[in-house]
């Protein structure tokens, strides 16, 4: 049976499991989208942006562990989706991006809404196709999901013209792909396994660095399994979290730039680091000349680009976290080690987190820790980025696991809100919290429309400060406090949730805190909260620029070196 281009699509998704797609139509998907209306079990989730179509694809993607699905007209379309692209492609997001395209018989002639997407996003995507007859259309969308979702996973763009929409052609869906020049590993060399394992049991002061890799090859047990028996103390990086139960004894938090105290330690005075799907990133490893400069390397990781691109390591293994853990664990000694971690405790004990206000208005850090610490195994946080971001870093405690979605590589201001409209729409049984700054929910607040015409619950944070935080207090630190282009205006977002139709009240005392979230969170619906927080807080722990992890600014208005 004979069908269009467009309901060939439409059908490769179906087989593929793809139930929710977010996006706005336009001129050259619109064969698309009347195709779509024939397949109710694809719900069209019409955001209000084309970036945010993306982040809450990638919020779907990361919440749900599989590849999600966007979808942009040509032009303007396909360029507003490039920010959540590349957000996605840092943070190894499995997305497939759908765009249109001019006719075949007009591209390269700068038709209307004519761009040339696959160049623009070749830096930023995993893989990328246009697509010129019918006849390949649904082994080019199978051969996307699997690139997507195998390997290091990652965005892969289909650039469709409107014309190959509306062709016909006999529908054929593949069972397998043939990709002979695509081979990902996942599956450990033992002798690799096996040279790591003799390297670990000669540590004595060993830390596990626990990546993004872990959630993504959903390597919770064995990375616990792994901790409780070797008794190696276990740090992570931004997008590791989530990855460990955060109140366990051998957890220390976050490392890095704004890392906590006892973890930037432990790893700078270990003799051995074992890091598990990370790519070792400027804001984890800072100075990285200075990073664990007494420890052996053992680097884990599922894509062999990243192998001695920012730290060398001495050993490595090549493969997917939970099939090199598995196969890691039975070859490590069962070990003891009080000494060691009585050390890396009694450093956690002497640095803790304080709220370190400059006056007597509410602290950031207050409110988010409440919120932090009220999440349950039922609640997944999405923030943004900036202050609260690294605040709620700092703070998270929730037993859920991947509980915590925010942009990482790419640092997008604006993701929290559409990320958390995917997270929703992929886990509806759960609660979600969006944390956001002033600055950054302005990016995208158009999104509220969104959560109201889907009937989502999703509770939101806004912490109001007046600023561009994080750009404040690095001007406030490192440019003689010298404040330019940083603050900000802001609408009264009670009243612009109250024209969205959205429940919401303003929290200025500490007093009203608790009862203001026990508010929000029994309510049936969206809610937001206005947190009028101190204009000047700054986030400590912190790491100067150009230091190594053992210098770290502890207190506000005192720049002291912690040395180890």
């Amino acid at each position: 049976m004979k069908r269009t281009g467009a309901q060939i699509i439409c059908e490769s998704l179906v087989r593929e499991g793809t139930d929710v797609i977010f996006g706005i139509s336009g001129g050259t998907v619109i064969p698309l989208y009347d195709a779509f209306s024939e397949y109710p079990q694809i719900r069209r989730v019409l955001v209000r942006h084309e970036q945010a179509a993306a982040h809450a694809a990638a919020g779907y993607a990361r919440s749900r562990q599989k590849a999600s699905v966007c979808v942009a007209t040509s032009g303007p379309g396909a360029t507003n989706l490039v920010t959540g692209i590349a957000d996605a492609y840092m943070d190894s997001t499995p997305m497939v991006v759908i765009t249109g395209q001019v006719s075949t018989g007009l591209i390269g002639r700068d038709a209307f809404q004519e761009c040339d997407i696959t160049g623009i996003t070749l830096p930023i995507i995993k893989h990328n196709y246009l697509v010129h007859y019918v006849r390949d259309l649904a082994r080019t969308i199978k051969e996307a999901f699997y690139i997507a979702q195998t390997g290091r996973p990652g965005p892969v763009l289909i650039d469709i013209p409107k014309n190959v929409q509306l062709a016909t052609d006999d529908f054929h869906y593949p069972e397998t792909v043939d990709l002979p020049g695509y081979a990902p590993v996942s599956d450990p060399d033992p002798s690799q396994v096996a040279n790591a394992a003799q390297l670990l049991n000669k540590a004595t002061r060993p830390v596990i660095i626990a990546g993004r890799g872990v959630t993504i090859s959903q390597a919770y047990d064995e990375l616990r399994e792994l901790a409780e028996s070797f008794q190696a103390p276990v740090v992570h990086t931004l997008l590791g979290l989530g990855s460990f139960p955060p109140r366990h004894d051998l957890n220390l938090g976050m490392l890095g730039h704004h890392g906590i105290v006892a973890a930037n330690r432990a790893v700078q005075e270990a003799d051995l680091i074992l890091a598990v799907g990370t790519r070792f990133g400027d804001r984890t490893t800072m100075r990285t000349r200075d990073f664990a400069r007494r420890a052996v390397v053992v680097h884990i990781d599922i894509d062999p680009a990243e192998i001695g691109k920012n730290v060398a390591p001495f050993a490595t293994v090549i493969g997917d976290a939970r099939a090199v853990l598995r196969q890691l664990n039975p070859l490590l000694k069962r070990a003891e080690r009080p000494g060691w971690l009585l050390q890396v405790r009694t450093w956690r004990d002497a640095h803790p987190l304080v709220a370190a206000n400059r006056t007597s208005s509410l602290s950031a850090r207050t409110v988010i820790r409440q919120i932090c610490r009220s999440a349950d195994e039922h609640t997944v946080i999405v923030t943004g980025v900036g202050q609260h971001q690294m605040f709620a870093a700092q703070e998270y405690a929730s037993p859920r696991v991947n509980g915590l979605i925010s942009s990482g590589g790419l640092g997008t201001m604006g993701f929290e809100l559409p990320a958390a409209i995917g997270v929703q729409m992929a886990s509806p049984q759960d609660s979600v919290w969006v944390v956001a700054g002033d600055g950054g929910f302005q990016m995208t607040m158009q999104e509220l429309s969104t959560v109201v015409q889907e009937g989502l619950p999703i509770k939101i944070a806004v912490i109001r400060n007046g600023y561009l935080g994080m750009v404040r207090q690095w001007q406030d630190l490192f440019q003689q406090h010298n404040y330019v282009d940083v603050a900000l205006h802001a609408p009264d977002f009670v009243k612009l949730a109250d024209a969205y139709g959205i429940a919401a009240v303003r929290v200025e005392k500490e007093e009203d805190l608790v009862p203001a979230l026990g508010r929000a969170s029994a309510h049936p619906g969206p809610f937001l909260i206005d947190f009028a927080v101190d204009p000047e807080e700054n986030v400590y722990p912190m790491v100067a620029p150009g230091e190594g992890l053992d210098c770290i600014i502890e207190a506000p208005g005192r720049i002291t070196a912690v040395k180890t």
